[in-house]
């Protein structure tokens, strides 16, 4: 689908305005306060009855979910601080997966794109789109649809492969994955964490076994996956 000149059947158009109608939570999740603060404006001139909660960290995104049970919708940056590119992503994936994930990104290029799917979310929006895409794409989601541009979702089975085995990981075992990921020992990933060395020892062997791995190193390296290409936001 080109998100540049989307169209809309006769029940589509029909759902949207019933969208507009309704009342809902979205959740915008990125670390740049004016960034964040004007799509939140925009939003809300746009859509109806809609409620916008902000967040400007994976912790604050945690946060507004267990505070806010009815969140509809999360459109989520993928450099805030305390994440590692697409962890975050997988993280909510795994603890909150009725709730869709919308990735916004200065970097819209095709491997972010199709990374951002295959980890879980439910669409994709470059930052530099226009307001009404931002809505078309919001209400299509909301709809029960998706949001990809077709030209730059390509990827191969080594991808899906991956995706498939991080997703058995459990949140704290991605955290540990993170921490691997930064060469950490397990003692300092057992005062991250706040847990104990021998609970450390535990889900590192469970990482291994999970992802197929040899060694922390050849982990580091499938954690380092999920860091996306650019610095961009």
């Amino acid at each position: 689908m080109d998100n540049k000149a989307p169209t809309f059947s006769t029940s589509h158009e029909a759902a949207r305005c019933a969208a507009d109608a309704a009342a809902y939570t979205l959740l915008v999740a990125d670390d740049h306060p004016m960034f964040r603060a004007a799509l939140s404006h925009n939003l809300r001139a746009t859509l109806a009855n809609v409620k916008i909660v902000e967040a400007a960290s994976q912790r604050a995104v945690l946060r507004a979910l267990a505070m806010e049970p009815a969140i509809d919708l999360v459109l989520l940056d993928l450099t805030m601080p305390d994440t590692l590119g697409f962890s975050s992503l997988v993280l909510l994936r795994k603890e909150h997966p009725h709730i869709p994930v919308l990735v916004i990104s200065a970097d819209d290029r095709p491997p972010t794109v199709w990374h951002a799917r295959q980890f879980g979310a439910i669409g994709f929006l470059s930052k530099s789109s226009p307001m009404d895409i931002f809505r078309d794409a919001i209400l299509r989601v909301l709809d029960g649809g998706s949001w990809f541009v077709a030209d730059k979702v390509h990827g191969d089975a080594h991808d899906l492969a991956l995706a498939a085995r991080l997703a058995l990981l459990t949140p704290q075992q991605l955290g540990v994955l993170m921490l691997l990921t930064e060469g950490l020992p397990n003692k300092q990933i057992a005062e991250r964490l706040g847990i104990a060395d021998n609970t450390v020892k535990i889900h590192v062997a469970a990482v291994l076994r999970k992802l197929r791995c040899r060694s922390r190193t050849q982990a580091a390296l499938i954690g380092q996956s999920l860091a996306t290409d650019s610095g961009q936001a």
